[in-house]
């Protein structure tokens, strides 16, 4: 059986926490954070313009040799200005939780994201996982943490 990996980061922002929560709680701006190279896209009609629960999202991605890859989360809980949870409901993974947190701080906004993730194909998802996935995770993380820092 595969493993349950996990990955968290935690960022200031310099930014109130209802901007933070208008930028991050919209769908469209998902797209904004992540690298081009992952060729991200909403793909779903009527996913709504700000998060709640029970929306659903599907986006196209193309992780690998640029194949594009659909993926499908649902956005499962969302406390106003708190957090909100997106789990997959079909994609790359046998388990996608990410949790996305925001605390108001002094002088601005401490963002924190937890994701649990599990790898399909039992140890050949094991092995996946690392020689690549979570190096591309990790990555994917990195870029958003730029991105944020450019944009805020």
């Amino acid at each position: 059986m595969s493993k349950v990996y996990s990955l968290k980061t935690v960022q200031f922002l310099p930014i109130s926490l209802e901007r933070a929560w208008d930028f991050f709680s919209s769908p469209a701006n998902l797209q904004k954070i992540t690298p081009a190279k992952m060729g991200f896209e909403i793909v779903s009609k009527y996913h709504g313009e700000k998060m709640y629960s029970g929306q659903i999202i599907e986006y196209t991605v193309k992780p690998v040799l640029g194949i594009p890859l659909y993926w499908m989360t649902e956005i499962t809980h969302v406390q106003d200005q708190q957090y909100f949870v997106d789990e997959q409901r079909f994609g790359p993974y046998s388990l996608w939780h990410h949790q996305h947190h925001f605390k108001e701080t002094e002088g601005g906004v401490e963002m924190t994201d937890i994701v649990h993730y599990k790898m399909p194909f039992w140890f050949f998802g094991d092995i996946a996982n690392t020689l690549f996935v979570k190096k591309q995770l990790k990555e994917i993380f990195d870029y958003r943490f730029a991105a944020v820092e450019k944009l805020f």
